[in-house]
């Protein structure tokens, strides 16, 4: 068993740029090498000092030329080539032990790294991964803070050794273009990028990311002060000036919207995707106090919470905010269309004061639904929704309607079933449908579905005693045709009997 050859990108400069998988290798290695000048001091190896551990064997990869002349018979291409044989040697001997090998480069491994040379000779032969770094021109663009390219536009990289007139003839015809290999070629660059007539948006960066990083105008550097780590940087035409006090940011000028949502009955599960992304959009959130709560906090966001009964004064808040330029999220439990804040929005959003302010309703996991899925399929067949409150209608109109649906033989679905405040209007309800439906006739009770006090429990319209529900339950009664499985799931058939 050889050894694996990993070569390993450490990013620009700044050692938080590391990625977590290179890190990871860097401490797992059994040897790890590194190229360097005849300095001897290498800033892959700086860079990658926090991860390396004792015992770990360092392969010193020195250069014998780097800008200097050279005496070798083959020139400076000689030299560098006989170095690149001699290093891939001495890693193939250990990667021939066993011992897994990482090669250091700084930036990306394949973008202008050194670590290429190696791969070229070595990775035909043994286990080989290439682990990719954030590149130079990745965190020049970030430093300055100026995208490279936008929508169709291209970007060029060019090597600054190229002669002047070929590097003005590629910057004359690109949109965008980041050009390495400064240093002693900075001469020759700011030449082509004034002959192609870009040197007035051109930028200088040096040493990108790292505490010593240089951002300056390419037309005001001082070549005698340039070094090899640094490149020429040409952004995208088509971005504009970073905002200033005296002009209006992009979500100053946008228009507001109330977009209406619904959590869903309980579990955080069962708030749907699109929901979610309204609510992580939103600048303001706007709805009753423990459905607000539900909503993950963001300090980025104005939460504006108030009671319950006060759902036309909650709508025209959410509408005021959005007339200003808010995005705003009206929070409903279960669904917004369901006994919730969709149709309250909507009536005041009428009103001529907000004409013109956005409105969109999400929907939301019903409590029906919710409480029918945990005992079976009870609303297999046509079933009607009714609240029992008579805050919003008289109680007379809820008898009626709940006595002309269960003569329909309609599954019912009672949203508001009893509050501390109408404690006897469920066992009026009960007495209303027990005039048309048998004693039999299966009640499921769903309380707190989705939540950590969920109880759900399957009794019978005769059997169904009044206090022991409150607000946080759901009814279901069902049809003449409802039923359960001997397991104890309820369901409606599809077929109604002829």
């Amino acid at each position: 068993m050889t050894g694996r050859l990993y070569g390993v990108g450490l990013g620009p400069g700044d050692p938080e740029l590391v990625t977590v998988k290179a890190a990871r290798l860097i401490a797992a290695a059994d040897v790890v090498a590194f190229h360097a000048a005849q300095h001897g001091r290498s800033v892959a190896r700086a860079l990658a000092a926090p991860y390396l551990r004792e015992g770990q064997v360092e392969e010193l990869l020195v250069y014998p030329v780097t800008t200097e002349t050279t005496d070798h018979p083959g020139g400076y291409q000689g030299a560098i080539d006989e170095f690149y044989e001699a290093a891939a040697a001495r890693l193939a001997a250990h990667l021939d032990a066993g011992r897994d090998v990482v090669v250091l480069a700084e930036g990306d491994p394949f973008f202008y790294g050194s670590y290429m040379h190696m791969h070229k000779r070595l990775a035909h032969r043994y286990p080989t991964e290439v682990v990719p770094g954030v590149t130079s021109v990745s965190g020049a663009a970030a430093v300055v803070g100026r995208p490279l390219v936008e929508r169709d536009e291209v970007l060029t990289v060019l090597p600054g050794t190229l002669p002047a007139d070929e590097l003005a003839e590629w910057l004359a015809t690109t949109d965008s273009a980041a050009v390495m290999k400064l240093g002693r070629t900075f001469g020759q660059v700011r030449e082509a990028f004034d002959a192609a007539g870009v040197l007035d948006r051109a930028l200088y960066v040096e040493r990108a990311t790292t505490d010593r990083q240089r951002v300056a105008p390419l037309a005001d550097v001082d070549p005698a002060t340039v070094p090899y780590f640094s490149l020429a940087l040409l952004p995208s035409p088509l971005t504009g000036p970073t905002p200033g006090p005296e002009q209006p940011r992009d979500d100053e000028a946008r228009a507001g919207e109330v977009v209406v949502v619904g959590l869903g009955p309980g579990a955080r599960g069962w708030t749907t995707p699109e929901v979610a992304d309204a609510l992580a959009g939103a600048d303001d959130l706007v709805g009753y106090g423990p459905y607000l709560d539900r909503v993950p906090a963001n300090p980025r966001q104005t939460r504006h919470a108030s009671d319950n009964r006060v759902e036309a004064e909650r709508a025209a808040h959410a509408l005021e905010l959005a007339r200003s330029g808010r995005r705003v999220a009206v929070v409903s439990s279960g669904d917004p269309g369901v006994f919730a804040m969709a149709a309250a929005v909507l009536e005041v959003a009428a009103r001529p004061e907000h004409a013109g302010v956005r409105v969109r309703v999400l929907p939301g996991l019903t409590a029906a639904q919710a409480v029918a899925s945990r005992v079976g399929a009870p609303l297999g067949h046509d079933f009607a929704v009714i609240s029992l409150s008579d805050v919003l209608k008289p109680l007379d109109v809820v008898l009626d309607r709940l006595r002309s649906a269960a003569a329909a033989d309609l599954v019912l679905a009672l949203y508001n079933p009893r509050s501390k405040a109408r404690p006897h209007q469920l066992a009026k309800a009960l007495d209303s449908l027990r005039e048309v439906r048998e004693p039999e006739t299966v009640v499921v009770v769903g309380r707190d579905v989705g939540g950590p006090e969920e109880q759900v429990r399957v009794t019978t319209l005769g059997d169904l005693d009044p206090e022991t529900v409150d607000m946080r339950c759901l009814l279901l009664v069902g049809s003449s045709q409802t039923r359960v499985t001997p397991s104890g799931q309820v369901y409606t058939p599809r077929r109604y009997p002829s």
